[in-house]
């Protein structure tokens, strides 16, 4: 009676035939790009350091199928404009299918194309490593490597990553007319004068003047400020009902994921910033992570002093922020107890699946192998080759620069955070999870140990809330014997309702399935 379902599969179902080969992350895809003007870059240049959108009229082959009249520009901000300082000529692009024809899209649906340069980045796996984590927890991005072409000539091998936009909303949301912010400054606007002050994207409260979110937030669905506002007033005077309006489970991934991978270009960091905010039609913020070419100890500033040497990269606290006022998605969540249980059983979970037994070093292996051939045919790459061969394992220069190697930092990162004190405390154990169908309700059914409670997660249909309901020892409401660790729980519930419980103790909490809730049970 009981089925394990990944929301990973189910996000993939709807998409259109050949949609997940444009992001098969062990397949390099080949990108052409061609312009009729010889001296394209220059006008790229120009639209790009002018600070508008402007595209210069294009088409593109992938992997030989021909996309006429498409628009192209440069992206970034840093990636961009530090590669340009040093003339060189690896710069990102974002390239739109439907610039001038407004049914056109890729293969698979999509309009756009966002290709990194991988700057800051010596071992070229920072950001496709991370999403890849990132998708097995959190409805992310997805990402891997192209070989991208202008004009016949070899630019050099990109980063591929998939846009949060309409189609991203739909395949992970089941919609796209909710509102849709990027919580990235805008880093030379002014703040409105009389706005209470903010903490870049950090959800604080600025007043309910829309204009004071202008500087740290960019709309990007047609309205929205006002449900931004009343998100941030929940947060920092409600965060008792805080569930009401933010996928909280979600968020307290982001953040274990953030903290475990070192990733602090990120609401962890000191330029709190790099997520979307999705209102979904069910009245709840849905958390993203967004640009990770600085994640495993890329960026080296969390916000609460000077640069972080590696040895403090290693040892980052799981609970950096956790008592700060400028960091309200943090402090706030983690001031209730069972929050701050899940999350370390989030931690936890990291850690087992990607970065024991040296999984996560022989994954940047693999990958390493995939690309190297196309690496060094990259006569425009901004590191040596030996920089990349190096960076898996140890410390290289990107510039004057010190990039941590990424088993360099992860493997002892893992030690540290599983001598944690918290991590230390024996959670829950949890097992036996099933359910039993009746005419007008369904009992599911938890083996569990060490518990001092069991909470039963459960939601009617797709992408609602799940509630949250104890689950009896009592031989009581649906519960056969009392005492004997089988807990249960009867509710009105329908095939294709979907479910996963928790575990809890004085100082510690389990979840399964462990991916709860972006895995859990299905009724049917």
């Amino acid at each position: 009676m009981r089925k394990l379902y990944f929301l990973f599969f189910l996000v993939l179902t709807p998409l259109l035939s050949g949609a997940q080969d444009l992001y098969e992350i062990n397949k390099i895809r080949e990108i052409k790009v061609r312009f009729v003007e010889n001296n394209w870059d220059v006008l790229l240049d120009s639209f790009k350091q002018d600070g508008n959108d402007e595209r210069l009229l294009g088409s593109v082959t992938i992997d030989g199928v021909l996309y006429d009249s498409v628009g192209v520009r440069y992206k970034g901000n840093s990636s961009y404009f530090n590669t340009r300082k040093h003339n060189l000529s690896k710069l990102p692009f974002n390239i739109k299918a439907d610039y001038t024809r407004d049914e056109q899209r890729f293969k698979g649906g999509y309009k756009s194309l966002k290709l990194s340069n991988v700057f800051r980045d010596p071992s070229f796996l920072r950001e496709v490593m991370a999403y890849e984590i990132a998708g097995k927890y959190m409805n992310a991005p997805r990402a891997n490597f192209v070989k991208l072409y202008v004009n016949e000539t070899y630019l050099g091998l990109y980063n591929n990553t998939e846009s949060i936009d309409k189609k991203f909303l739909v395949d992970n949301f089941g919609d796209k007319s909710g509102v849709l912010f990027k919580c990235d400054p805008n880093w030379n606007a002014k703040v409105k004068k009389g706005c209470s002050p903010g903490e870049k994207a950090s959800l604080m409260f600025q007043g309910d003047d829309p204009e004071c979110y202008y500087s740290n937030y960019e709309l990007k669905s047609k309205e929205g400020w006002e449900d931004l506002i009343q998100l941030t007033k929940t947060l920092n005077d409600h965060p008792e009902n805080v569930h009401e309006i933010l996928n909280v489970d979600q968020t307290l991934w982001m953040h274990a994921y953030n903290n475990v991978l070192v990733n602090l270009d990120s609401y962890s960091g000191k330029l709190c910033h790099n997520y979307y905010m999705y209102r979904d039609t069910f009245g709840l913020f849905q958390p993203m992570v967004w640009d990770m070419n600085m994640a495993f100890g890329g960026f080296r500033h969390d916000g609460t002093g000077p640069s972080l040497t590696n040895e403090k990269l290693q040892e980052l606290s799981p609970f950096i922020h956790y008592k700060s006022p400028n960091r309200p998605l943090i402090s706030q969540l983690l001031k209730n107890p069972l929050n701050r249980k899940v999350y370390i059983a989030h931690i936890r979970t990291i850690l087992k699946e990607n970065f024991e037994a040296g999984a996560f070093e022989r994954r940047g292996a693999e990958l390493q192998r995939l690309i190297d051939f196309n690496v060094q045919q990259d006569k425009n790459k901004l590191y040596t080759h030996e920089a990349f061969k190096q960076n898996l394992k140890e410390s290289t220069k990107a510039g004057k620069s010190n990039i941590i190697g990424l088993a360099e930092l992860m493997n002892k990162r893992a030690e540290y955070l599983k001598a944690h004190p918290l991590l230390r405390k024996t959670p829950p154990s949890l097992s036996g999870v099933r359910h039993t169908k009746s005419t007008d309700q369904v009992t599911i059914v938890a083996t569990a140990s060490n518990a001092d409670a069991v909470f039963l997660m459960y939601r009617s249909k797709p992408h609602a809330p799940f509630k949250r309901i104890r689950m009896a020892d009592n031989g009581q409401d649906g519960d056969q014997t009392s005492g004997d660790g089988v807990f249960s729980k009867s509710v009105e519930l329908s095939n294709g309702a979907q479910y996963y419980v928790i575990g809890e103790n004085e100082k510690s909490a389990a979840v399964l399935p462990e991916r709860a809730a972006f895995e859990f049970y299905k009724v049917e």
